[in-house]
C-alpha cells in the first residue's frame, strides 16, 4: 500500500459528504477483508496472519491514521482481529465482535449511524456486508488471495455512495 492509497481514502472521507444536500447524518463504513494469514497448516481452521499479513495489518492501520474512526467491528477469528488490531489500537478502541451469518444489518445500520466504522471479515462476508448496506447485489465472492480491497460505502439521508477500491 503507497501514500496514494491513504489520499484516495483521506479524500473520499473528506469529499463524501458533499454529494447530498441533505442535513442528514454522514454515516460511512470502510469495509476490509482480513490480511494474508498462515497457509502452513492447512487443517488450521482458525489460522493466524503470516508475516506479509501482519505487515499489511499495519499498513492498513496507516492509511486509516487520518480518518476518525468511531468502532471497529471483527468477526472472531484470529486473522481478522490480528487485522483489525493495529487499527482499533490507534484509535483507541477496542474490536467489537460480530457474526456475520446473524448480524441485523437495519439495527447495525441504526447503532452505528452517523459515525464512521471499520468492518473487517472474510472473502465472502465483505461483499455479502456491502450489499446489504447498500440494499443491492452488487459485490460478489471476493477471490481467496484478495486481502486488499478496500470497500468504502456512505450512507447520508437516503442517498448511497459506495467505492470498491483494489490496492496491491
Amino acid at each position: 500500500m503507497t501514500n496514494k492509497l491513504f489520499f484516495v481514502v483521506l479524500l473520499s472521507a473528506l469529499a463524501l459528504p458533499s454529494f447530498s444536500q441533505t442535513n442528514s447524518e454522514k454515516t460511512t463504513y470502510f469495509l476490509i477483508r482480513h490480511a494474508e494469514k498462515d497457509q502452513s497448516n492447512p487443517d488450521d481452521k482458525n489460522p493466524h496472519l503470516s508475516s506479509v499479513g501482519f505487515q499489511r495489518a499495519l499498513q492498513w492501520s496507516q492509511v486509516f491514521k487520518a480518518v476518525k474512526i468511531d468502532s471497529v467491528y471483527t468477526t472472531n477469528y484470529n486473522r481478522t482481529v490480528e487485522t483489525a488490531n493495529p487499527t482499533a489500537a490507534s484509535h483507541h478502541l477496542k474490536p467489537i465482535f460480530y457474526n456475520p451469518e446473524t448480524i441485523d444489518i437495519d439495527k447495525f445500520k441504526i447503532q452505528t449511524k452517523g459515525k464512521t466504522v471499520l468492518i473487517v471479515g472474510h472473502s465472502n462476508t465483505v461483499p455479502n456486508f456491502v450489499n446489504a448496506l447498500i440494499k443491492q447485489e452488487k459485490y460478489s465472492q471476493m477471490a481467496d488471495t484478495n486481502n486488499a480491497d478496500l470497500y468504502i460505502v456512505t450512507l447520508i439521508g437516503n442517498e448511497i455512495l459506495d467505492i470498491q477500491l483494489y490496492i496491491k
